[in-house]
Order: C-alpha cells, then sequence, then structure tokens
C-alpha cells in the first residue's frame, strides 16, 4: 500500500499516545460500544459470510499496527488483532530467490530490515530500476528464504515513530505461508473470524524475472482452502492486470489499488496503455473495473481533495460513481501523526506528535467510505464508535 508516500522523512521529535485504555488485548475487543456501534461490530463474527459480513466503516490495520511497532511483522499483526481491527493488511507480497512469497513494503528492503548489518551480504547491494525508478538497496529477488530469515526487522520511518526503535531486531520477515497458518490459528484462539488482505507488489517487474506472483498467491490460497468468494481474504494491487489475472485464478474479493489521478498504473506504462487514475475513477472506468473486482483502495486525495495549503476541500464525486456500479471503498491511509494529516488537524509541528486524527477519520468517514487503511486500528475503531454513534 502507499505507492507514492510523502513527508515520511521529517525530522522531529514527541511522544507516543497510550494504547491500553481503548483496548482489551487478549480479546482485541473495544470497550464500551453501545448500540448501533455493538450492532456493527457484531457483523463481523460470522464465518465465512463474505463482505457483507464486515462491519461498515471497516477498519483495516494498515501492515498490522505499524504505527506502534515495525510493519509487516507477527508483531504488528498481532497487535492490530488485539486492538479489534477488521482485517490485518498482511501482507505486500514480493517473491525472493526462491520463489517463496514474503511479506515486505517493497522489495527493497534496506529500509525495513537490518539487512545492512550483515556483511555477508554487502556485496547484493546494488542499483535495479523498480517501476522507471532507479532504486539502490538490497533486493528479496536476490537472496533466498533462508537467508532472509537471517535477516530482522526495523521501523521504516523512524523520523515519525523513534519509539518504534525499541522494537527494532525482534521480528523476523514472515512469508504468506506463515500468514495464511497464523490466521487459521488467531481465527481458532479468538472464536472469530480474522481477515487478510495481502497486496501483490510490483507484479509486471516480478514477471518480467520469472517470478510471477498471481500464481504463487493462487497456490497457496488453494492449498488452504482460501480461495473461493467468502474467503476472508482480500486480494489488492496497484496494477489492474494483476486483479484481472487473479480473476481468472480464484474467487476471492478482489480490490484495485488507485494512487494519485495524474499516475499511470505500472502495467499500463509496460503495455502502452495511455490512460491515467483519472481515467479508471470515471463513471466508465468504474464500469470497467467493476467487471472484474468487488473494490477499490483509492487515496486518499481522490475521496477528498486537498488545497493548495494542503487543506481538505470538498469531497469528490468518487464515493457515489463507485457505489453506483456496486464498488466498495477502502481507500488509504489515515495515520495519526501530524505530516500525514491534513492541515486544519495538525497540532504543532512536530514529525511524530499525533494531530487530531479523529477528526480526519471523522471527515472521511462521512464521505460514505466503505472502510479505510489505518496505521493505528485503535483510533480508527473508537472514531467508528464516535461516528456511527453520533
Amino acid at each position: 500500500m502507499d505507492r507514492h508516500e510523502s513527508n515520511e522523512q521529517t525530522q522531529g521529535t514527541g511522544r507516543r499516545a497510550l494504547l491500553g485504555a481503548a483496548v482489551l488485548g487478549a480479546g482485541g475487543a473495544v470497550l464500551g460500544l453501545p448500540g448501533a456501534a455493538r450492532a456493527t461490530e457484531s457483523r463481523s463474527k460470522g464465518q465465512g459470510g463474505g463482505l457483507k459480513s464486515l462491519p461498515v466503516p471497516t477498519i483495516i490495520g494498515h501492515r498490522g499496527a505499524s504505527g506502534y511497532r515495525p510493519e509487516h511483522t507477527f508483531g504488528s499483526y498481532q497487535l492490530a488483532l488485539d486492538m479489534g481491527a477488521d482485517i490485518v493488511e498482511a501482507g505486500d507480497l514480493v517473491p525472493t530467490k526462491d520463489g517463496h512469497l514474503v511479506c515486505r513494503h517493497e522489495p527493497e528492503i534496506g529500509g525495513t530490515t537490518d539487512v545492512a548489518d550483515h556483511p555477508e551480504f554487502a556485496s547484493r547491494r546494488t542499483t535495479k530500476v523498480l517501476d522507471g525508478v532507479s532504486t539502490t538497496g538490497w533486493f528479496t529477488e536476490d537472496f533466498t528464504l533462508a537467508e532472509l530469515k537471517t535477516l530482522r526487522a526495523v521501523e521504516r520511518i523512524p523520523a515519525n515513530r523513534p519509539h518504534n526503535n525499541l522494537y527494532n531486531g525482534r521480528w523476523e520477515i514472515p512469508t504468506f505461508e506463515e500468514v495464511l497458518k497464523w490466521q487459521d490459528e488467531q481465527t481458532r484462539r479468538r472464536g472469530k473470524q480474522v481477515w487478510i488482505y495481502p497486496e501483490t507488489k510490483h507484479p509486471t517487474y516480478f514477471r518480467r524475472l520469472g517470478l510471477g506472483l498471481e500464481e504463487r498467491v493462487a497456490k497457496l490460497l488453494r492449498k488452504y482452502g482460501k480461495d473461493k468468494r467468502n474467503s476472508p481474504v482480500i486480494l489488492q494491487s496497484f496494477e489492474p492486470g494483476s486483479i484481472q489475472r487473479l480473476n481468472k485464478l480464484v474467487d476471492n474479493p478482489l480490490v484495485v489499488l488507485l494512487s494519485s489521478a495524474g499516475t499511470r498504473p505500472w502495467d499500463f506504462v509496460e503495455a502502452g496503455d495511455p490512460r491515467t487514475v483519472a481515467g479508471l475513477i470515471t463513471p466508465k472506468g468504474l464500469r470497467e473495473i467493476a467487471g472484474y473486482a468487488q473494490g477499490i483502495g483509492p487515496t486518499l486525495d481522490l475521496v477528498i481533495a486537498k488545497k493548495a495549503d494542503g487543506s481538505l476541500d470538498a469531497p469528490t464525486t468518487l464515493v457515489a460513481d463507485a457505489h453506483k456500479v456496486g464498488l466498495i471503498l477502502h481507500p488509504y491511509t489515515l495515520r495519526n501523526e501530524n505530516p500525514f494529516l491534513p492541515k486544519e488537524f495538525r497540532k504543532g509541528t512536530d514529525a511524530d506528535a499525533y494531530g487530531d486524527a479523529f477528526g480526519a477519520f471523522r471527515a472521511y468517514f462521512a464521505t460514505g467510505i466503505d472502510g479505510v487503511f489505518t496505521d493505528n486500528a485503535d483510533t480508527g475503531l473508537l472514531a467508528r464508535e464516535d461516528f456511527v454513534n453520533g
């Protein structure tokens, strides 16, 4: 998720909000949900009910609870469940040299693991062109799974989340197969269906390397009986072609991710398709997407545009247009820290200080979105309670 994230390296110091007041650790239940919110929560408890069994708006733990733990680790995934997230985005899928799928935000792992501290891998550092962008670092496709398992995860944006550095080195890189097993284990332990939301990352790039993602994803889903229409696994990609390929391989719910309006999906670039995201979010484009997917995952700016000063403008027609053709919307990504919030919800200037995240959640919920990706599932759940009972 988040193909083009900004402001991540902004410097600053501050504090981290306490987690315990809002959640019950083992049960993952949010305290004190009265009336309508309780009813909304209860809809997620049915086994095998498909997308309609999820609460609305759905709170999706973005790479787990990445506001509090290094992303795409079982520590992050587990905390998101403990907080009560309806779905855990586990994970962004990239392949190893020997064809295994692992969970990393990007194939370049210099920023999310301690690989730079491993002298035995120093020679693996290289520069590649990834979707048209020259990128230097270490890449998962140059490592076997056994080699990757010797690495440990670290915080990706320490300037914004210095407290997460406490957990650097604690967790290894999970495989997608491990995630599927963990999902089953957690579902049994909690007596409630656990949902996951994996993404195929840079599928055209990897297909050119002979490491096609979709077939590997489908094979594992079939192995664990999670390739059905009502299976608790939603698949997503920034490349519409990847979703179309998955649509032929599995029956899972599918979501097309959409970056900023002027960008082009990389498979479009490779195929010479001139369309941009702006074309995909027209009524015609959305009807086309609805022919092979169940939803879209737009960047938040496609839901509510921003003014030149970074404050929110009027909502666009995207929610109504998508709903008209039967598509759900799960935009990304709401975060608590100042740099990631619209201007009017920031408090002070510290890059790691929290702004008025509740106000931001309220503004986006009011557009009628069906759910949202957030690094702070506990904040999202309380914001939903406020919204549903408001």
